[in-house]
């Protein structure tokens, strides 16, 4: 048994319901294990999830302001949950909060100033997992299946489902894994409209009725028969599913034909897998009992939803891996996943001043 290494890891995901923190520690015996030490999440106020929504629209000099000041925030709350649990990390491993994500361009932003998080929580900080994929050419997403090839290899499938569902699994020992479509980001926003955080359960989503024509529309759009490797963001979001959305009130008809496109999408998905598997459910997805529900009928695989901590704070506890391995110069962004042109060690590093 080797000795543990103690780390924390922040998540921020496109569907802004907050900041996951989690303290794991790893070590490695031959394979890789996880405990949760302690875990937490830091709600944005009104104001946050405003800026960090509109941060979308910014010029440049709003982002380099918001950049930082997102990196003084990280830092706060994570000094905050290492006082409040008397925690002792060897570093911590950030994943920011994406604004753009373009990488046909060959550019991603996700913001919280490495620097300035360093210094507000007087550790070390790896960051800015994603920027060296996308310049070697590749998507810089996702970056979870990583993870889920070496720390929960017991699942053939491993389905994440947040603001956009991913997937990943292996194909002849290559990890292959990709984004799938547009998920809470959807929902919550139908949600929002009706002044809800978001559909608790699926319950409004279950008393609505589907609309055909729009699951046609929805299901229609080309990048569903791209091959991977492909990636998604908010962008696509906003022009190419709000439009479809924005003009209509029959919310409760629009949930239901929305949750039975994510579930027939991923049914899709995990179709020509080549047998009858676990699927591993992950995200603030898997908390909607009636989307679980929709994506069994369309799925041959025996759909597996983990404890609320798996649930909850995978993503982060993810992240906190790949600063593990970028600590180790290992590698950590695969090119099977992400079609970059090499494997990367990806990850900047950031001493606090003294």
């Amino acid at each position: 048994m080797t000795k543990k290494t103690n780390i924390i890891g922040l998540m921020s995901g496109s569907s802004l319901d907050g900041i996951d923190l989690v303290d794991v520690d790893f070590w490695n015996d031959g394979k890789w294990h996880i405990e949760i030490v302690a875990k937490d999440n830091y709600d944005y106020d009104d104001d946050w999830r405003k800026k960090l929504s509109d941060a979308f629209y910014y010029d440049k000099n709003q982002l380099q302001n918001i950049d930082y000041q997102y990196g003084k925030l990280l830092g706060q709350v994570t000094k905050q949950f290492i006082d409040k649990f008397n925690l002792k990390p060897e570093f911590v491993a950030s994943h920011g909060h994406t604004i753009f994500h373009k990488p046909q361009e060959h550019y991603t932003l996700q913001i919280g100033d490495g620097q300035a998080l360093a210094n507000e929580c007087s550790i070390t900080v790896i960051n800015d997992f994603r920027t060296e994929d996308v310049l070697k050419g590749g998507q810089g997403a996702p970056l979870v299946p990583i993870g889920d090839k070496l720390l929960f290899s017991d699942y053939p499938i491993c389905l994440n489902i947040g603001g956009i569902a991913n997937v990943s699994y292996d194909i002849d020992s290559q990890r292959i894994a990709y984004d799938i479509c547009i998920a809470n980001q959807a929902l919550n926003y139908l949600a929002n409209r009706l002044s809800m955080p978001y559909d608790k359960d699926g319950l409004i989503a279950h008393s609505g009725l589907i609309d055909n024509k729009l699951l046609t529309t929805l299901n229609s759009h080309p990048f569903y028969s791209q091959k991977y490797p492909k990636s998604l963001g908010r962008e696509f979001f906003e022009d190419n599913i709000k439009p479809l959305l924005e003009n209509r009130y029959d919310i409760a008809n629009l949930m239901a034909t929305f949750v039975e496109h994510i579930a027939m999408q991923i049914g899709e998905s995990v179709m020509t897998f080549p047998e009858t598997s676990q699927l591993l459910i992950t995200g603030g997805g898997a908390k909607n009992k009636f989307l679980v529900e929709r994506i069994q009928a369309h799925t041959k695989h025996h759909v597996v939803v983990p404890s609320d901590d798996i649930i909850d704070y995978k993503e982060a506890l993810v992240f906190a891996f790949l600063g593990l391995l970028r600590s180790r110069n290992e590698i950590n962004v695969l090119k099977s996943v992400t079609g970059a042109e090499s494997d990367s060690s990806s990850g900047k590093i950031f001493h606090p001043n003294k």
